[in-house]
Order: structure tokens, then sequence, then C-alpha cells
């Protein structure tokens, strides 16, 4: 059992600041003699990204905590059918993309973000407001997710309060987003991706090594209680697996972090930078996992500290059976995807303020849309965009600003409310945007989708779903979780279809 820290808290924070300069260095450094001065640019990357950079970002950034610690716990506490239920859903949900991602680029061919694509498909203001709640709610919740479970592990670690540790890692992603915007975040998504690839081909074989091979892992399959072993247990199947399910791929399909990407991305590289994506995000909770049957191993007696969340059982594994320079090679890479996450949380609130929130002039508006679907500007109208790129950058970095105080305020209530760790906030993120996942599906596919059945199935379905989602994971009801899942994805479907346009003949 851990007694005390791996390090010092001065050593902690030596730690933390470097990791700071590492990251903006690199963001000046790849940044140096680009321009970011439009909104193209600082949104978007000049749309310029190609599928071997891309891939790499939407891995990082799909590398919530989720996929480093909750993959770890279900490992640990639900065996095999714990890993199954987080791993496949999660690459599924990225794969999707490979059919959405070039679909939107037909036809909205020059968009910037899912929300104006829906304003321009129904012609519904009513309608692109509402969808601004569960796009906006998503990017809270990644930073939110992603400052807590960060600053947990640190203290973990360093013994830095988390409520110390929790503005020092929001602080370190939002100086250099504001630095490129987009651009910052693939590029330090790049190499937080690689550092997460060699910590893992690097920390967990040893740790497997030093557990006493392959068969420490065997002994660990069942979970915790040893009665995890099939795959296909349904009970796990019910309780964690529909919510996840559903939840995962909606919480894709409902994230400007991937519809951003999308846009960014050369059109003919998406597909290819979806499928790069999807498999080196599997890499890392498969390998992951192994800590966590390692930790159920009762023959090894891996405990946690007291008090401590059991998402954090892959770094008590790995201290206790590595050396310490092993261990901080972990945490430096969990650092970075936590960060990376954060960093993607932020430039995607500026894509969706910059572009659905702020108020444009009519010719400003015609503009963009005009741009956005891929027509030739005329001279006046390049002037008009040309014009507003500076108040475009300062509202982005703005809604930046504002995106990480509020997501560091939501961390802190977070923390201080008891029985709620960081599996029941991931329920709860993923429950939340099922609302509009069949709705957006529907508005790249199917010509006969009214506004009015759009506008009633995604209110009542968010509406009712979330406080039933905040509820069912606070008093840790699967039951419960599961039926409000179904609920969201149904109702907003039905309402979809009984008030679909009808056919002219």
């Amino acid at each position: 059992m851990i007694q005390s820290t791996l390090l010092s808290k001065n050593v902690g924070w030596l730690f933390l600041f470097s990791f700071g300069i590492v990251m903006i260095l690199l963001t000046l450094l790849f940044t140096k003699n680009k321009h970011f001065k439009s909104k193209e640019g600082f949104l978007l990357a000049n749309r310029s990204v190609v599928w071997w950079l891309g891939g790499p970002s939407i891995a990082a950034s799909w590398i919530w905590a989720g996929a480093l610690f909750v993959s770890v716990q279900q490992s640990y506490q639900q065996g095999l059918p714990g890993l199954f239920w987080f791993l496949l859903p999660n690459v599924i949900a990225l794969l999707i993309f490979v059919f959405l991602g070039p679909r939107i680029r037909t036809k909205f061919k020059n968009g910037y973000t899912l929300p104006q694509w829906i304003h321009y498909k129904l012609q519904s203001n009513k309608v692109h407001k509402l969808y601004l709640f569960p796009f906006f709610f998503n990017q809270l919740v990644a930073i939110t997710f992603n400052i807590f479970a960060g600053a947990t592990m640190i203290y973990l670690v360093t013994g830095i309060h988390i409520a110390v540790g929790m503005p020092v890692l929001v602080g370190i992603a939002l100086v250099y987003s504001l630095i490129s915007g987009l651009n910052a975040s693939i590029i330090t998504d790049f190499v937080q991706m690689t550092l997460i690839l060699i910590a893992c081909f690097l920390i967990v074989p040893w740790a497997v090594y030093s557990a006493g091979g392959l068969s420490a892992i065997v002994d660990g399959l069942g979970g915790v209680t040893g009665e995890f072993r099939d795959v296909f247990n349904p009970s796990v199947a019910f309780s964690f697996g529909i919510v996840t399910s559903i939840g995962l791929i909606s919480q894709t399909v409902s994230d400007q972090q991937f519809w951003q990407r999308c846009f960014a991305l050369k059109e003919k590289h998406i597909a290819k930078a979806f499928i790069f994506g999807a498999l080196l995000f599997g890499i890392v909770p498969l390998l992951l996992s192994l800590l966590g049957f390692l930790g159920a191993n009762p023959n090894l007696s891996i405990q946690l500290p007291p008090n401590m969340d059991p998402s954090m059982i892959g770094i008590s594994t790995a201290s206790q059976l590595l050396p310490l320079g092993a261990v901080m090679i972990y945490v430096i890479a969990l650092l970075g995807a936590l960060s990376s996450t954060i960093d993607s949380g932020i430039a995607a609130t500026a894509s969706l303020y910059s572009t659905d929130v702020v108020k444009y002039s009519l010719q400003e508006r015609e503009a963009f849309l005009k741009k956005s679907l891929g027509k030739k500007l005329s001279q006046k109208e390049l002037e008009c965009i040309e014009k507003i790129n500076p108040a475009v950058l300062k509202n982005s970095r703005y809604s930046m600003i504002v995106v990480s105080i509020v997501g560091l305020l939501v961390a802190y209530g977070v923390h201080y409310i008891t029985a709620f760790g960081v599996k029941h906030l991931f329920l709860i993120s993923i429950s939340v945007v099922a609302c509009v996942s069949v709705p957006t599906v529907l508005s790249l596919y199917w010509d006969r989708l009214d506004p009015k059945g759009v506008f009633w199935g995604v209110l009542i379905a968010f509406v009712v779903g979330l406080p039933n989602s905040i509820l069912a994971s606070h008093y840790n009801n699967s039951t419960w979780n599961v039926l409000n899942s179904l609920f969201m994805i149904g109702i907003s479907t039905l309402f979809c279809l009984i008030f679909s346009k009808k056919v002219e003949k």
C-alpha cells in the first residue's frame, strides 16, 4: 500500500511548470512564420491538415480521462466485459466519421461548425439555438472532466492539492491555445499522442513482467471480485454496455471537436485520418487495461490509497510494480493526454462562439454562408470577410478564456460534492449528448427532416434527460441510466419521424 506520494510537492511543481513550458515552446516553434490571423487559420488551421497529423490529433482528442482512467477502472472492477464494452463503442464512435466527415464536406464544403450546418439545413433559429446547448455542454464537460481527473492524478503522485492543481492544468492548455487556436491543439496533440504510445509500449509490458508475466494478467481477468470472466456477461452489458455504447457513439456525433477536424482536414484526407485515429486510440485503453487486470490480481495485493477514486488504480498499480522513473514516464503521458482534450475543448468552444453566437451584419452572414457552401466570392465579399477577421479572433480568444474559467468552476463543484467521482461524470457526459445524435445524422442523409420535429424532440430529450442522467449517476442506478439513455435517443428520433416533411407528389 502506498504510504506517501511518489514526489515531493516542490518537485511536482517543477514537473508541472516544465510540462507547460515545453507545450508552449512547441506551439511557438511550429507556428513560427505561419499565418493564423484569420478565422480560417485560427479555427481551422487553414483547412490544410494532412491525415498523418489529423489522425493522432483525433485520437488524442478522444483520449479523455475516460480512456485513461475509466478503461482501467472497468477492467479492474468488471474484468473482461468491462474492457470490451468500453473499447468497442469507443472505436466505433471514431470510425463513424469515415462516413459522416466526407458527407458533410460534400454538402457544406467550407463550413465551420455542425450547428452552423443545422441552421442552414433547417432554416430555423430556434433549432440552431437549441442545438448549441448540448454542443457547448459537451465542451464544458470535456474541460471539466479532464481538469478534475488530471488534478486527482497529480495529487496522488505529488500531494499537490486537487483544488490547487486544477487551475494550473487548465491554465497551461489555455495559454498555448490562445497562441494559434486549432493549430496549437493539433501540434501538441501529435507530440502528446507520441508520448502516450511510447509510455504504453514501455510501461505496460514492464509492469506485466514485474508482476510475473502473462499469468499475472490471467489471474485478474475476472476483475477484483473474480466473477467477470465472460466477455458477454449480461449484467455488465446492461449496467455499463448499453449506456456506454449509446453515449460514446452519440458523443462524437455531438462533439464539435470532431466536426472541427472534419472541416480542418484536407477533404481527401478525412476518411484516412479517422481510420488512423481510431487505430491509434484503440491501442491506448487496450494496453492500459492490463494495469487494471494486474490490480485485480489477488496475489499481487495491490491497493488504492485511502479515499482515492478507483479510477486511479492504474497509477497505484504502476507505482507498486515499477521504479519511480518508469512511473513518471507514465504520468507525463497521462498528463499530455488530458491536456490534449482540454485544449481541443477550448478550441471547439471558440469555433462555436465565433460562428454561432457572435452577431454579424446581414452582409457578413451572407458572405460567410456563401464561403461555407464553397461558392466563389466577389471581391467585395472577400474584403468583407477580411475586414472582420480581427474581431473574429478577438471573440474566439475571449470565449476560450470564459469556457476555461467556467470549466474550472464546475470542476471545483465536482470536487467538493461527495460520492461523485470520475466515472459518474463520464456517464453524465455520454448520456446528455444522445439528444442530438440522431437528428444530426438525419440532417446529412434525410431530406424530409423538419425543424419542428427536431426542436421538440431535442428539447424534451434534453430537459428530461439531463436531470435524470445526473440523478441516476449520483445514485449509481444502472437501470435508471439505461432507460434514460434509451429515452433520449427514442424521443428525439420519434419526433423527427412524426413531424417529417411531406413528400411532394
